[in-house]
């Protein structure tokens, strides 16, 4: 294979900036582009320039040996997608705003994918047809598509981003857990080879259906997703999916409920103050409506219901508070005074808190008026436990109990057991040994390649820029003129050298820039080694810099290109 040929930033389509982007939150995203890796096309639209996409393509080689390595296919397929796969799962409606839809000359209803179960299904049905075809992986790195309502922070929230894909199709949940772990295994080494600090959670499945979920978060100030973590057991998910099972109680000596006065109290704060206790006393009631049919959700009265949570447990049926109008006609359903005894024709739903025994202060269902000694299983049922509340630093592991840490995180990856949801939509079968038809069991396996950089950008910079990992820079050396002819000679000589060694060299060699310019920008653009022709060029000498570190030595050109093949 050829020597990549020497990149001179004389010759290079970037310009670094000193000055932030004025609509840049994050630190990825300012870093980014003020080091010339990428350019805002549109809102939530990316372009990538040279350097950019030199990281973009080792993190896809990175994925990619190691999706070869577990024996999984690469293929392609289109962006542009009939509509009819998508309404034979659902997900056509499903998906809501989120999803691009769009019509061809002659009115037919297409989308651009957001992500390729129903195609890879139908492919796999197209190509498979008896269990000696089976089982196979199979996956693709190609862009994908979203609606976001507020695209953000940069390449971490776009409309559009490039993701790799990957499906198992197996005959049996055995052959399915196997696949799975084969996924497993192959996430943890890509994001190691990428040197990305990550966790693995337990998360929920959503939209995607099926079983088993797992999320791979990499912590970053900058991440949408908030996860625990237990600082004494190897627990870790994210918050929407930690669980608690609901422990009945003794209510043998609580008296009778009884309703108490108290007018001015629609809040949990208004009560617990004109009561004197704590609003962990309380009983908090949020009514939901859940493809409009009314739903109480109850939790103590000192959590806050964490929405993702209830919209997942109902999910696909869509989730929306209640309004002005809804109470209006049901007036039995009193705003700030609702209570779950007594209610008509509503489902309650509670968090296991509200456990069976236990005794509470809630809504009366009358204006101004509350009960006390409320308690669950005597005076109200719950339809069905599901841990709603949104979780606290200090919640007990539901492991081992030690109180748990929160941190924020980016999304770097996402495995999923799907079984049969799509097989059985779609009707993927194949003959099995004895002749007769086996439904095919699937997973779905995503890796945010794009995402990842962002996430990369995120844990590794410093004040003075962006500090890739070795595997993953644009570069491996970064060699500096400091600005004098005899500079800019030595530079490019051992820039050569160092590229006919097999290096992939990026050389400064911009003329009527400063040194002290080049010197930031080098900083900026975050080659691990930079390599600088500066005073001693006349005596052939030059200076090795580690850019994490910040280490310098002098060494000969000789020496340097040694060390630097070593």
């Amino acid at each position: 294979m050829a020597n990549a040929p020497v990149q001179r930033m004389s010759q290079l389509m970037a310009k670094t900036l000193r000055d932030d982007p004025a609509d840049a939150e994050v630190l990825s995203h300012k870093l980014l582009v003020r080091a010339g890796y990428v350019r805002r096309t549109a809102a939530g639209i990316w372009t990538w320039l040279p350097l950019g996409k030199k990281v973009l393509a080792n993190v896809e080689r990175i994925v990619r040996e190691e999706m070869d390595a577990i024996g999984a296919q690469e293929v392609l397929l289109p962006a542009l997608l009939p509509r009819e796969p998508y309404d034979a799962t659902g997900r056509w409606d499903e998906y809501g705003p989120e999803l691009f839809r769009l019509q061809d000359r002659k009115g037919g209803d297409y989308l651009l994918g957001p992500t390729h179960e129903e195609i890879f299904t139908l492919m796999v049905k197209d190509q498979a047809s008896s269990y000696k075809d089976l089982p196979v992986i199979l996956y693709q790195i190609q862009s994908k598509f979203r609606d976001e309502a507020r695209p953000r922070a940069g390449i971490l929230r776009g409309r559009e981003f490039l993701m790799k894909d990957s499906y198992s199709f197996d005959l049996e949940d055995e052959g399915l857990a196997k696949s799975y772990a084969l996924h497993r295994q192959a996430y943890q080494k890509v994001f190691e080879r990428l040197g990305l600090d990550y966790r693995i959670c337990a998360a929920t499945a959503g939209a995607m259906g099926g079983s088993k979920s797992e999320e791979f978060l990499a912590p970053a100030e900058a991440g949408e997703d908030t996860f625990a973590d237990c600082p004494n057991c190897d627990f870790a998910a994210n918050t929407e999916a930690v669980a608690y099972a609901s422990k009945p109680v003794d209510a043998a000596g609580v008296p009778a409920a009884e309703e108490i006065p108290t007018p001015d109290t629609p809040t949990i704060e208004t009560l617990a103050a004109s009561l004197g206790v704590d609003a962990s006393a309380t009983l908090k009631n949020l009514l939901v409506k859940v493809d409009g049919e009314i739903v109480a959700v109850g939790v103590p009265g000192d959590r806050e219901v964490d929405m993702d949570k209830v919209e997942a447990h109902f999910a696909p049926a869509a989730v929306e508070l209640v309004t002005e109008a809804d109470f209006i006609a049901r007036p039995d359903l009193v705003r700030g005074y609702v209570g779950p005894q007594g209610l008509d024709k509503v489902t309650y739903i509670a968090d296991p808190r509200v456990a069976p025994g236990t005794a509470w202060i809630t809504g009366a269902n009358k204006a101004d008026t509350h009960a006390k000694n409320v308690v669950a299983g005597r005076d109200f049922e719950v339809d069905a436990y599901v841990d709603v509340v949104v979780v606290q630093e200090g919640d007990p592991c539901p492991k081992c109990g030690t109180g748990l840490k929160l941190d924020r995180a980016i999304e770097i990856g996402h495995i999923f057991q799907l079984g049969r949801k799509y097989a059985d939509a779609l009707k993927l079968d194949v003959l099995g040994q004895n002749g007769k038809p086996v439904r095919v069991t699937m997973g779905s396996y995503g890796i945010g390649v794009s995402r990842a950089v962002a996430a990369l950008a995120e844990q590794t910079a410093d004040d003075k820029g962006l500090c890739w990992p070795a595997e993953v820079a644009p570069a491996d050396v970064h060699v500096v003129a400091a600005g004098k002819a005899l500079q800019t000679e030595l530079a490019l000589d051992v820039s050569e050298k160092l590229s006919a060694a097999g290096l992939r060299v990026l050389v400064d060699d911009r003329p009527g820039v400063s040194p002290g310019v080049k010197f930031t920008d080098s900083e900026l653009i975050g080659v691990p080694r930079i390599l600088v022709a500066g005073r001693r060029a006349a005596e052939g000498v030059v200076e090795l810099k580690d850019r994490r570190t910040g280490e310098r030595e002098e060494l000969t050109v000789d020496e340097a290109v040694a060390r630097l093949t070593a």
